[in-house]
C-alpha cells in the first residue's frame, strides 16, 4: 500500500497548483492528501526527505499551515524553501520563481542545507564540474531515498550522463579459457547438460539458462592464459541440490566443498571444478531476510528453467534456472559504485561482503571481499566478464567519449567474419569488460534465436 502511494505522490511532486478558491478546492484537498502521503512515508522510515508540490509565493502563503497540521500529525517537520537547490534530478526550471515545502525528520534539513552550501562553493570556485555535478545529484537523490537505478535514470534525463544498462542489455555471457577446450566442451555439454548455442572452433558458446552463457575459450587464440589466476566462480542456481551432488559425483567430478545443508541460513550449496580449476558453485537462496528482493525474482526464474540435453548423462529434470558470476575484489564500495552508476545494475541481495546485481533477467553478477570470498584478489585474472547489448556502437562511442573506464581498443573490432562486433575494456581492479553484438550468420542461427526469443 505504501508502495503505491508513493508511485502516486513522486507523479504529483512537482504539479503546479492553483490558489485556496472555490474553482481549486480540489486540487488543493489533493497536494495536502499528498502532504499526509509524504509525511507518513517520513515517519515511516520510507523515506528520508519528501517534497511538496511547487507553489507560487502566494499560493503557499494559504498552503503552509494546513500542510503543517497534517504533517504534524506524522511527527515530520516542515520547511518552506523558496530557493529549492538545483541538480540534474529535475529540469532546472522545475522551481524557478515558485517555492517547495521540504519534509523531515531529524537532521536531514541540516544535511540538506550542508549540501546547497557545499554546491555553492562549487560554483563559486568554478570547480562544478560534469562529475562534481553527478556527486550533488546523487547525493540529493538519494537524500530523496530513490535508488541508484532511479537516480541515474532521472539524471540521463537532464544531462549527457548514461549507463551500460540504457543500450540495451539481451544477456550476461563470461568467458573462460582452456587449454583442452574439447575436453572442457565435453564436460559443460555431456557432465552438465549444456548446449552448444555456437561454435567457433576456437570458441564454444554455451547456454545456461534463458539468457545467461558461458563462453570457453581457446587459451592459445584467447585474450587470457590457462595458467592466469581463474579468479571467478559461477553459480548454478537449481532446487535440485542432491540429485546434482549425487551426479556430479557419479561422474567423479571434484567437489571443494562438500554439500552440507544448514538450517536458517541464507543458501545452501557445494562447489565442484571443471576440468582446468574453474569453480562452479551449485547453489540454492532460501528464505531469508539478505534474500527478500532476490528470492520472488529467482521464483519467477524458475519457471524458465532450462532442463539438460537429453544427450547427456545427466538425469531427467535437472537444470538451471539462473547463474551468478562471482567476482572478487578489494574495495567493494567502489565496485558497488561501478556497477550501479557505471553499468547500471540494480542490486538485488545484499550480503554485506557480497553483493548480487541483475544483469538480465536469469544472469546475475556478484561481487564479493576478496578477504571473504573463495579467491583472494589477483591482478593477472583468467575471465571476460561479458555483457551481450542490444546497441554496442552507442555504449562504444558513450565509454569513448566520458571514458567511465579505460578502452583497450580504439575502436570496435567486427569479427572477420562478421559473426559478432565487440570491445573490450579494463574494469575496476583489472577484470576485462567485454561487450558484445551478435550478427545474423549460419553460425549464429542457435544463438540467435535464442537472444531474440522474448520467452
Amino acid at each position: 500500500m505504501k508502495h503505491n502511494i508513493f508511485l502516486v505522490s513522486i507523479v504529483l511532486l512537482f504539479v503546479f497548483v492553483g490558489c485556496k478558491n472555490e474553482d481549486d478546492i480540489d486540487k488543493y484537498s489533493y497536494n495536502l492528501g499528498v502532504i499526509g502521503a509524504f509525511s507518513e512515508l517520513v515517519n515511516s522510515g520510507t523515506k528520508q526527505l519528501a517534497l511538496s508540490a511547487t507553489l507560487t509565493s502566494e499560493e503557499m502563503d494559504a498552503f503552509v499551515e494546513d500542510a503543517k497540521k497534517i504533517a504534524s500529525r506524522h511527527e515530520v517537520s516542515i520547511y518552506r524553501e523558496p530557493d529549492l537547490i538545483v541538480t540534474n534530478l529535475f529540469p532546472a526550471n522545475i522551481a524557478k520563481d515558485l517555492e517547495v515545502l521540504l519534509l523531515f525528520q531529524g537532521t536531514t534539513l541540516d544535511e540538506y542545507l550542508a549540501l546547497k552550501g557545499e554546491q555553492a562553493i562549487l560554483i563559486k570556485e568554478n570547480r562544478y564540474t560534469n562529475e562534481a555535478q553527478l556527486d550533488i545529484s546523487r547525493c540529493f537523490g538519494r537524500m530523496l531515498s530513490y535508488s541508484p537505478r532511479k537516480i541515474n535514470a532521472l539524471i540521463s534525463q537532464n544531462m549527457s550522463f548514461r549507463t551500460m544498462d540504457d543500450f540495451g542489455i539481451k544477456a550476461h555471457n563470461v568467458f573462460l579459457y582452456y587449454k583442452d577446450l574439447e575436453k572442457a566442451t565435453e564436460f559443460y555439454s555431456k557432465i552438465l547438460g549444456l548446449e552448444v548455442v555456437a561454435d567457433y572452433t576456437f570458441a564454444k558458446i554455451i547456454r545456461v539458462t534463458t539468457d545467461s552463457y558461458i563462453i570457453l575459450v581457446d587459451a592459445e587464440k584467447g585474450m587470457h592464459t590457462a595458467e592466469e589466476p581463474k579468479t571467478v566462480a559461477i553459480a548454478l542456481l537449481t532446487d535440485k541440490l542432491i540429485e546434482w551432488y549425487n551426479h556430479l559425483k557419479e561422474q567423479n567430478v571434484k567437489i571443494k566443498y562438500e554439500y552440507k545443508p544448514k538450517q536458517g541460513g541464507a543458501h545452501d550449496g557445494f562447489v565442484a571444478v571443471d576440468p582446468e580449476g574453474y569453480l562452479l558453485e551449485f547453489e540454492m537462496f532460501k528464505q531469508h531476510p539478505e534474500n527478500e528482493r532476490f528470492i520472488p525474482i529467482l521464483e519467477q526464474n524458475k519457471n524458465k528453467q532450462v532442463d539438460a540435453s537429453n544427450e547427456s548423462t545427466v538425469p531427467e529434470g535437472l537444470g538451471f534456472h539462473s547463474t551468478i558470476t562471482w567476482l572478487y575484489y578489494k574495495d567493494v564500495l567502489a565496485m558497488e559504485n561501478f556497477y550501479q552508476n557505471v553499468l547500471g545494475l540494480e542490486l538485488v541481495a545484499d550480503q554485506g561482503w557480497a553483493k548480487i546485481y541483475k544483469v538480465s533477467d536469469t544472469g546475475f553478477l556478484g561481487i564479493v571481499d576478496e578477504l571473504r570470498g573463495m579467491h583472494k584478489f589477483s591482478k593477472e585474472k583468467a575471465v571476460n566478464v561479458g555483457f551481450i547489448l542490444d546497441d554496442i556502437e552507442g555504449w562504444f562511442n558513450y565509454v569513448q567519449e566520458h571514458e567511465p573506464f579505460k578502452l583497450r581498443t580504439n575502436k570496435l573490432e567486427i569479427e572477420s567474419g562478421k559473426k559478432y562486433t565487440a570491445f573490450v575494456g579494463n574494469g575496476p581492479e583489472d577484470y576485462y569488460l567485454e561487450f558484445d553484438f551478435f550478427h545474423p550468420h549460419d553460425e549464429n542461427t542457435i544463438l540467435l534465436e535464442y537472444l531474440n526469443s522474448k520467452d
